[in-house]
């Protein structure tokens, strides 16, 4: 996506999620434009009091008949003040309620969008997109889009309408006064000019060696145990202390550029001042303007000061936050993957019949597969094998629509499932993987995944199936016992055990099992196998398997190769045919003979 794009859609895209909220930001804003034309009205007012006490000094050192200072002048400006400033404060404060509240709800109406979105994205999108990658957008770039917004939102607006009024108000004190003090406005875009230019290049260096540090952690970490075996410590340290150092340098010089900014524009500001200070006090000599004049002249230098200093920190700030924005905006932009269908079926009601016809297919311009086709009727078990990479999975993922087919078609029942809802059609599968995906909660609610509305007895009976009854009985607290967030509480095998009682709760028309046994013992495995039986009872299921001794039952094997299917037929018949199949089996036979 180009830049011109970029700001379009991202404007777009996020006025129309700010919409809801405008009414809040109308009120934020008021709120601001009040209170910063309070705060631009302020200094005139501190002058006048100035501007009194030094009348009256002069009356009484003139010995003026009746001269005295006037203390009910000062003591009402002064509570006039305090209404004004009190004022001022609560302007503030319903503008930070309305302005949090309207970006906060913003915010938590942009992660459900991005959480809905990628629940409807296709699953070449991850194949081609790094989790880390995806998980940034949702959590940083909200984050920095959020923190962008709340700082600078009232920045800029308070800025801007300071400076405006700030220089106006100038103007109108003294024109001579206000011309000479402009000089702070190219200066101040000079010295940021200057050190922001310089201050990028050490912020990228600095960015490079946090990736650095964050490399050379999880490198140290994630080979801890052999650092401790080969008895490297001492190394690792020195490895650590080395990257450590590269950052504590290049942090320290982009640190110390950028925070020159503002003591150099300071400077200015108190040489203006100074030169001003001089001027005024011959205008004021000549009676041109009052003390009280001069002095909430220099206050409004200072305004001006505030968002001159704040250039810098606004611009980063604000590229971070289109940078945030282009992220967030170009994934919700993303193809979806479409969810309709022509046909709608009822899960209860389909029997499991699967065939391909004349399937093609391929993941770039090139297909995979060219010509893929068999038939399983509903109960039967099929086993697919082949060497790694050749297109088993795929075969499944085919099946569940995670891709389409590019020719042919995929039918269930005869019903060709491109016509049909994928939500529906998927609710006709269980998925077993060889990784296994358990969340953070209770044993009983990880089965339960499977159906929500299922009772205990169904949970327990498909823990029973899976023959994982047992091992969740020993824990102190059974059912209700929790899986941490990593799921590292439990051993692999166990996970496993758990993955399949959710799928067999689920009770599906078809059921897939890929390399689900691959992670369990020996002892495990004839559990497992066992239970297989069962669950694969009176249902179509397929099975992925490198371990052939697992599917000598199966009522179909397909041999896969390159993509497509090369030999197909029972495991009597194939060893028959000499072909791959018998020189994959026989392979496996003969390691495991020269292991044992």
């Amino acid at each position: 996506m180009n830049e011109k794009i970029n700001w379009k859609v991202c404007m777009k895209g996020f006025l129309h999620h700010v919409a809801p909220y405008k009414g809040r930001l109308i009120i934020a804003i008021l709120a601001l434009v009040c209170s910063t034309a309070i705060y631009a009205g302020n200094p005139l007012i501190e002058g006048s009091i100035t501007t009194q006490l030094t009348k009256d000094a002069k009356e009484i050192m003139n010995q003026v008949e009746g001269a005295h200072v006037h203390f009910d002048i000062v003591i009402k400006t002064i509570i006039t003040l305090a209404i004004r400033y009190g004022l001022r404060a609560f302007l503030l404060l319903v503008s930070a309620f309305f302005l949090t509240n309207a970006i906060q709800s913003t915010m938590r109406d942009l992660r459900n969008s991005l959480q809905t979105k990628i629940q409807r994205l296709p699953v070449r999108y991850f194949d081609s997109h790094a989790f880390g990658d995806v998980l940034s957008t949702v959590t940083n770039d909200v984050d920095t889009l959020s923190n962008a917004l709340q700082q600078t939102f009232t920045k800029a607006i308070t800025g801007g309408l300071t400076f405006i009024l700030a220089l106006s108000m100038m103007f109108k004190i003294n024109v001579t006064m206000a011309v000479v003090s402009l000089i702070i406005i190219p200066m101040t875009v000079l010295i940021t000019k200057i050190f922001v230019k310089r201050s990028q290049r050490l912020f990228h260096l600095q960015q490079k060696t946090v990736g650095e540090m964050n490399g050379t952690i999880t490198e140290l970490y994630g080979g801890f145990n052999e650092i401790l075996l080969y008895n490297k410590q001492k190394d690792a340290i020195k490895q650590f202390e080395e990257v450590n150092e590269r950052m504590a340098k290049s942090a320290f010089k982009a640190q110390f550029i950028s925070s020159m900014i503002s003591p150099c524009i300071s400077l200015v500001t108190y040489l203006t001042i100074g030169g001003v200070a001089v001027l005024g006090c011959i205008f004021v000599i000549q009676g041109t303007i009052v003390v009280g004049g001069l002095q909430a002249f220099i206050r409004y230098i200072w305004q001006i000061n505030d968002p001159l200093s704040q250039v810098s920190q606004l611009s980063s700030q604000i590229q971070a936050a289109f940078a945030a924005m282009s992220r967030i905006f170009t994934l919700l932009n993303e193809e979806e993957e479409e969810q309709k269908g022509t046909v709608s079926i009822d899960a209860k009601e389909m029997k499991g019949n699967v065939s391909f016809e004349h399937v093609q297919f391929g993941y770039e311009e090139d297909l995979l597969m060219k010509d893929v086709n068999f038939e399983v009727k509903s109960g039967q078990m099929v086993a697919l094998v082949g060497p790694t990479g050749a297109g088993k999975t795929t075969l499944m993922n085919l099946l569940l629509r995670f891709y389409d087919v590019k020719g042919g078609a995929i039918k269930i029942d005869g019903v060709d499932i491109k016509d049909m809802n994928r939500e529906q059609l998927r609710s006709l599968f269980s998925l077993v993987l060889q990784d296994t995906w358990l969340f953070n909660g209770s044993i009983y609610d990880n089965i339960r995944y499977g159906r929500l509305n299922a009772r205990k007895d169904e949970v327990i009976d498909s823990a029973k199936m899976a023959n994982v009854h047992h091992f969740i009985r020993t824990l102190s607290h059974g059912y209700d016992s929790m899986i941490n967030e990593e799921a590292n509480n439990i051993s692999q095998g166990e996970k496993q055990l758990l993955t399949i009682a959710r799928a067999i709760l689920k009770d599906p028309q078809i059921l897939i099992l890929d390399e689900a046994t691959s992670s369990v013992d020996t002892r495990l495995e004839k559990m497992l196998q066992d239970a297989m039986q069962k669950v694969m009872k009176g249902r179509t299921s397929f099975v992925i398997a490198h371990r052939l001794s697992t599917i000598k039952n199966a009522d179909l094997i397909l041999v896969i190769k390159d993509g497509d299917i090369i030999e197909q037929g029972t495991h009597e018949s194939l060893l028959k045919q000499g072909g791959f199949y018998e020189k994959l089996y026989n392979s496996q036979f003969a390691n495991k003979t020269v292991e044992s």
